[in-house]
């Protein structure tokens, strides 16, 4: 029934104690089982226990033995990098960016292909998606069987009661063209939104590591937030949670490329960074440079120029200015430990950014829930989305193996 509470089973406790102590390895490279009880607070017994059919299925494996100061040499834990590789497609209006990872998640090759945006109908696009697949296994030399699974992260993608839906502007998939992309990849194939994909990055190979809630926020041409509550992606009823662009800044304020006027996406998105810029200074050079990715870069060196550009810094401080407030909002509800920024704005306005967004942040946040909360740069980097959607692939792969109950949103 909906809502009713999920009654977990003994098989559920057993892969929560999986997946422990797979992040614990996977996030220390090499490590012990001493190390693996201490991080994750799992008796030692259940380490033992949960490490010996890790090994036995050829998920981890015993690289070495370090001589200890008494008692019998202690052997190290490490992933299994030679049992297959995984595949992380990265999907926009724009490109498909494709990368095979080994099952460390060491990125092996990566591939990008520019998409017309004028192409959008599902056959373009699958067929994009397509091409980069093979190319990546012609350029690896891997074969069709060395391959676990392969994750697509999909622009807008939702969960209904009467299938899954994909909607962007321009694009209106359904259940058959998810049918088509099934059968083009012709792999163990999971599909997420690029947010649930960075914020599993984040869980896994950044600040996951040692925070069980936190956020990642993403800025770029939109913006959004993947948040992770107590060591699980938030979802929400329909996959759809993490919207956080599209919640309300300022009253009756810019109107937002989703319909609505105010949204926090209209004045941090870059379309909203470049009209802040034309409303400080019409006749600014950058005010009219028309690709985004351009402006950003050509934002970002004005306003590190302590000699002159006073409207490009003023529009970086504004920025701050909005992007703190906002968070202070999405802090209000998910009361984070950490808020890690990534996506390509950040990368290039990431350290002008958050000495002030973070000043604001705490200075808004209600109580005392920004007090000592860190605001800070993925350390995540490369290309955090495909990082991630390879990922939750990986752990689809578990799944299937019957290690792991199933906590992918939509496997096909």
């Amino acid at each position: 029934m909906r809502g009713a509470a999920i009654r977990r089973t003994s098989r559920d406790i057993r892969s929560d104690s999986m997946v422990d102590v797979l992040h614990a390895v996977l996030s220390a490279g090499e490590t012990t089982r001493n190390e693996i009880a201490r991080k994750t607070g799992l008796s030692a017994a259940t380490v033992v226990t949960v490490a010996g059919e890790l090994i036995d299925r050829g998920i981890i494996v015993e690289t070495k033995t370090t001589a200890g100061q008494v008692g019998r040499p202690t052997a190290m834990l490490a992933i299994n990098v030679e049992r297959g590789r995984v595949v992380g497609l990265d999907v926009a209006e724009t490109y498909v960016r494709g990368v095979m990872f080994d099952t460390a998640l060491n990125p092996l090759v990566q591939i990008e292909r520019a998409h017309d945006e004028n192409l959008q109908d599902p056959d373009s696009i699958v067929e994009a998606i397509g091409a980069v697949l093979d190319d990546l296994l012609v350029q690896q030399g891997v074969g069709r069987d060395s391959v676990l699974g392969v994750g697509i992260s999909l622009p807008g993608l939702i969960q209904e009661p009467g299938g899954v839906a994909v909607v962007v502007p321009n694009w209106e998939w359904r259940s058959v063209e998810l049918e088509h992309l099934r059968e083009r990849v012709g792999f163990p194939l999971v599909i997420d939104n690029p947010l649930k994909a960075m914020v599993a990055a984040e869980l896994w190979l950044g600040r996951g590591r040692s925070a069980s809630s936190m956020a990642t926020v993403n800025l770029g041409t939109g913006v959004g937030a993947g948040i992770v509550l107590q060591g699980q992606v938030l979802r929400g009823a329909t996959n759809s949670a993490g919207e956080w662009g599209h919640s309300l800044l300022v009253l009756d304020g810019r109107l937002c490329r989703c319909g609505r006027r105010g949204c926090v996406e209209a004045y941090i998105g870059v379309p909203g960074i470049q009209e802040t810029l034309r409303e400080l200074a019409p006749d600014h050079p950058l005010a009219d440079v028309g690709r985004q990715r351009d402006f950003i870069m050509e934002l970002a060196a004005a306003a590190s120029d302590e000699g002159g550009d006073g409207a490009a810094r003023e529009t970086v401080n504004r920025t701050a200015y909005f992007l703190g407030s906002a968070l202070a909002d999405l802090v209000a509800i998910v009361n984070p430990e950490v808020i890690t920024l990534t996506g390509w704005t950040t990368w290039a306005l990431g350290d002008l950014l958050v000495p002030s967004a973070g000043r604001r942040m705490r200075e808004q946040s209600p109580g005392h829930a920004g007090t000592s909360l860190d605001l800070e740069v993925s350390a995540v980097r490369g290309n955090p989305v495909a990082s991630g959607i390879a990922m939750i692939a990986l752990e689809r792969s578990l799944v299937d193996a019957g290690l792991l109950t199933s906590r992918i949103p939509v496997a096909l």
